[in-house]
């Protein structure tokens, strides 16, 4: 446990009389029990009923004085809360029903729950015995956050009686904001459309903390879904924490939506802080403000510590703190915490609900599956999705004004590892293929829709796509390939295109979608941009060139890099999941004439070679090791297979 330190954003603090420790998960994404859906495979170090021993440790430790959190992405992720609907409205919400077990004493909105829509969320939280506050999702804009009429309170004040170190019992006040990426409003407009707008967060926490100290608030803590993001204040931002822990008045901020953990201990992985020390790892504050991440689906537990005296005045203030994330795995060759009995009890009706649904026969598969090297080529796992869409898009489009328009399909791969761990990639052996298989193939509950672009607009797509790949020098060996900052869900392989990838050539946009700026003078005189031989049926694309572009509404709306094109653009729209279009692309057979041919490649670097990790799962494909000419180079500390990819022949070009 992490030792209390002087809170340097406080001055002028007594000695500590109380202490209050507010426990913290986040981004649970419907993981309840530690179980698998995508393998439907028990164990693993997660799930929140693994997280409620840790929480009845934590409370144990705290009695009287502790208070238990959400921080938003609860409702979504897994076929256990995802599939809920089909039990039937009046079946309990399984995540619900848990959370309800462990007593949370609030929880905020994060960006997943909106969706399956307003009435889907307004359902599942009227089973809520614990209080919902967001306030920056609002329904009428007043002419200041303050004025705003939100979707949910803004805000609460919990009162409690807490006894102090002379065993005393003192009255203490805490507030509790709730904050969510505003820009929820593009993510599931499909769903929201003008229901809702979104304020700035930092914008509403100015205005509303002064509020809640208005009300009596001794203490205020901000449920902020939002992760630490870099550079300087801007409006609209998705990662605010930062600057949300400058303002003043905030005693604890309890962040997340980025899935990373903070603080972490001393030597781990990604614990160094940044130049500035905004986000201080050893004493677990964002710019002096305690603050935790809690990881994901149930990985962590953040505990935050205060320690309060009275200042001059009498009004309560933090004096000293301590923060931390306990993990629900800790390492070292220790088991897991267990998972708590009577959690898993709550939600097992559901769970077997789900196992039967994932059963569901769906054709048969001649030909494995996977996405261990989904980053790296042109992949079956995401051309089938692409394909699915495509040609749902074309029978729907079929015999209207637009049928003469060629379609084509973008998707992304979705389980590529990274913060998931190694064993978070897709790997289906031929046999039977169920539902099961859908759903992990398409894991997020995104519909389908479809955009009118043009040629310019498809390159401009990909620039987007490939510029997840770093720059690769010729005549260099073992340069980095992938870009971390980009989640493996952000590059997009457009099905019905063929195309060759010049890695050579610096990217053309960041993480975000935001132009980078042209190469110095030194740089050798090419036409920007890394797509080259961008053909349609063996033809040229031309600039003015018109198709029809499949994709879920998520970057129809310009989620990811990727624009959001103007509402006219889109010709057609389906309230189906995806994952449903999967499931009949496969009760069809389509699956079964997939052209083999890859959808692009990388041009060969003269003398290059790229590190390349994946998880340990593909060293039993060895076909497809040998058909990249890849070579084994060990594991690393975090458990992913670390390959050498030569970069000097056109290996890489060979189909998934």
């Amino acid at each position: 446990m992490p030792q209390p330190v002087q809170s340097s954003h406080l001055r002028h603090a007594g000695p500590p009389e109380l202490r209050l420790r507010l426990l913290a998960t986040s981004d649970v994404h419907g993981t309840i029990l530690p179980f698998d859906y995508s393998s439907g495979c028990s164990g693993g170090g997660f799930g929140l009923a693994r997280t409620a021993s840790l929480i009845a440790t934590a409370r144990a430790e705290a009695p009287g004085a502790c208070l238990l959190f959400d921080n938003g992405d609860f409702l979504q992720g897994t076929p256990l809360s995802d599939l809920h609907h089909l039990e039937g409205p009046s079946a309990p919400h399984p995540v619900i029903a848990a959370m309800n077990r462990l007593g949370y004493d609030a929880a905020t909105l994060g960006n997943h729950e909106f969706n399956f829509g307003l009435d889907a969320l307004s359902t599942a939280l009227s089973q809520a015995r614990f209080p919902v506050i967001c306030a920056n999702a609002i329904t009428r804009r007043g002419t200041t956050p303050a004025q705003d009429e939100t979707l949910f309170p803004p805000s609460l004040l919990i009162d409690r009686q807490v006894t102090g170190r002379n065993g005393t019992r003192q009255s203490l006040r805490i507030g509790v904001l709730g904050l969510l990426p505003p820009q929820i409003t593009a993510w599931d407009k499909f769903h929201l459309g003008d229901r809702i707008g979104a304020r700035d967060m930092v914008e509403t926490a100015a205005a509303r903390v002064p509020m809640l100290r208005a009300q009596g608030a001794d203490i205020v803590v901000l449920l902020a879904h939002t992760g630490l993001g870099s550079g300087p204040r801007r409006p609209g931002m998705e990662n605010a924490a930062l600057a949300l822990a400058s303002l003043p008045g905030i005693d604890a901020i309890i962040a997340g939506h980025s899935h990373e953990v903070f603080p972490r201990p001393a030597g781990s992985a990604g614990a160094t802080p940044p130049t500035d020390h905004a986000a201080d790892h050893a004493a677990g504050t964002f710019c002096g403000v305690p603050a935790v991440m809690a990881g994901f689906r149930g990985s962590h537990l953040g505990v935050i510590d205060l320690d309060l005296s009275r200042d001059a005045a009498g009004r309560w203030q933090v004096c000293g703190h301590s923060a931390c994330a306990r993990p629900v795995q800790p390492g070292g060759g220790a088991p897991p915490a267990p998972a708590d009995p009577d959690l898993s009890a709550t939600v097992r009706d559901s769970h077997a609900a789900t196992l039967a649904r994932m059963q569901t026969p769906l054709g048969h598969l001649g030909y494995p599956l996977h996405s261990y090297l989904s980053r790296i080529r042109s992949d079956a796992v995401v051309r089938l999705v692409a394909e699915a869409q495509r040609q749902a898009v074309a029978n729907a489009l079929s015999g209207g004004p637009l049928a003469h328009l060629p379609v084509v399909s973008a998707t992304a791969p979705f389980n590529t590892g990274g913060r998931a761990g190694p064993t978070a990639y897709t790997d289906i052996p031929p046999g039977p293929l169920t539902l099961r298989n859908a759903a992990d193939l398409q894991p997020f509950p995104n519909t389908l829709c479809a955009l009118h672009v043009t040629g310019a607009e498809l390159r401009d797509w990909l620039e987007r796509a490939v510029s997840c790949f770093l720059p690769i020098r010729p005549g260099l060996p073992d340069q980095a390939l992938w870009n971390p900052i980009f989640p493996g869900h952000a590059c997009d392989t457009i099905a019905g295109l063929t195309y060759q990838i010049d890695l050579t050539r610096p990217p053309l946009y960041d993480a975000k979608g935001t132009a980078l700026p042209p190469p110095g003078q030194n740089a050798p005189p090419s036409p920007r941009g890394r797509i080259r031989d961008l053909m349609h049926c063996g033809r040229p694309v031309a600039a003015q060139d018109r198709f029809v572009l499949a994709v879920n509404n998520y970057r129809a709306f310009g989620g990811g890099p990727y624009p959001a094109l103007p509402e006219e653009r889109m010709v057609y729209r389906s309230r189906k999941p995806v994952r449903d279009v999967l499931a009949d692309f496969f009760r069809s057979g389509g699956h079964e004439t997939l052209d083999p041919a890859p959808a692009w490649g990388f041009l060969p670097v003269p003398g290059a070679s790229a590190i390349v990790e994946t998880g340990p799962g593909l060293l039993d494909h060895p076909e497809d090791i040998a058909a990249l000419n890849l070579t084994h180079l060990g594991l690393t500390r975090e458990g992913f297979l670390k390959l050498r990819m030569p970069l000097f022949t056109a290996a890489c070009e060979s189909a998934g």
